[in-house]
């Protein structure tokens, strides 16, 4: 049995736990500074997370951020960061107040992004280290998660495949081994970059794919298009793949983790109906980015946009159209506002 604390008490931090308790493991989720009411409630309805329409077992105790120091200083084995990519100083800060001069457990990562730092990209696990160690934390060893796996599935115990990634293989074996069941199914790789990478700029791509129904034609009506769509669909996702592949091995990953869990996987599933692919959909009917915010997506997290507009300038500096048409030209839309128009003849 291995102590697991996992830091945020949304839907995906919530139901890891549920692998993280059938294999045996004391199981503690400690909310944010954000999340104290949304505990109370979720308490005050039996243990039913509404953003899971499911009922967290009662073994797996949650905690309000009052506890965070309390439940972090005795011996805990893996911490999970569950929160999401805009939260990752925060976490910094807190997270070196109880382990500063001093060694960190291993910690995993579900957050899924990139940033840039001194014009640079930067991978969130990268991010999370440099703050760390600026603040005083000795030793640091993040691995990642990537690949398919919605909140909802996992808490109910879909059968879902993951990958645990961590530049030390045997770390990311010895995780992978911990969290593993008979429907939680993990492998590792030693590609963080490809793994982390991937996992993040799927989310752009999904929006691509999620354009398809707009896209497919002009000259159609709605009935035929929506019958149809999927024939634009498959191309952008060809497309996508292409591409992905070129940016991860631009970012020192390996390209063949672009076609596994982390990549096409994610894609797979995040562009059937996630946020990133609805914006998508009304970026592809013609709206703007802007006009579909705050008309349609007013107070919803939308990871592709925003990680847009994070690398945007930087991708635009490192590549032409020719090379990320695909990439470049829902980047383009969003950072510059304007209607989607994608060059079809550089697709390849």
């Amino acid at each position: 049995m291995s102590k697991i604390v996992i830091i945020g008490a949304g839907a995906m931090g919530s139901a890891f736990a549920v692998p993280c308790l059938d294999n045996n493991h004391d199981v503690n989720i400690i909310g944010t500074h954000l999340e104290n009411e949304s505990i109370d409630n979720l308490k005050k309805n039996k243990n039913l997370h509404p953003g899971l329409n499911t009922k967290i077992p009662e073994e797996i105790k949650i905690f309000k951020f009052e506890k965070f120091n309390e439940l972090l200083k005795p011996s805990v084995d893996l911490i999970v960061l569950g929160i999401n990519s805009k939260g990752i100083n925060w976490a910094a800060d807190q997270l070196s107040k109880v382990y500063k001069n001093g060694n960190m457990p291993e910690l995993l990562m579900l957050t899924k992004g990139l940033s840039i730092h001194e014009n640079k990209y930067e991978l969130l696990v990268d991010k999370l280290k440099r703050l760390l160690t600026s603040k005083g934390v000795t030793k640091v060893n993040i691995s990642a998660v990537g690949g398919p796996c919605l909140a909802a599935g996992l808490a109910n115990k879909v059968h879902s495949s993951v990958i645990i990634a961590n530049k030390e293989i045997q770390t990311a074996k010895k995780i992978a081994d911990m969290l593993n069941t008979n429907y939680y199914h993990t492998s590792y790789s030693d590609d963080l970059n490809g793994v982390e990478v991937s996992a993040a700029i799927k989310n752009i791509f999904s929006m691509a794919v999620g354009a398809a129904i707009g896209l497919c034609s002009s000259n159609i009506s709605d009935e035929v298009r929506e019958k149809n769509y999927l024939n634009t669909a498959s191309a952008l996702i060809k497309q996508s793949i292409y591409e992905m592949e070129i940016f991860v091995e631009h970012l020192k990953g390996k390209k063949e983790t672009v076609k596994g869990l982390a990549g096409l996987g994610d894609l797979y599933v995040s562009s059937n109906g996630g946020r990133n692919a609805k914006m998508g959909s009304y970026i592809g009917e013609g709206l703007t980015y802007s006009k579909a915010k705050k008309t349609k997506m007013e107070k919803i997290t939308v990871e592709g946009a925003d990680l847009a507009i994070e690398i945007g300038k930087k991708v635009n500096e490192d590549f032409d159209n020719k090379k990320l048409p695909l990439m470049l030209g829902m980047i383009n839309a969003i950072i510059e506002d304007k209607k989607l128009d994608l060059d079809w003849e550089s697709f390849r």
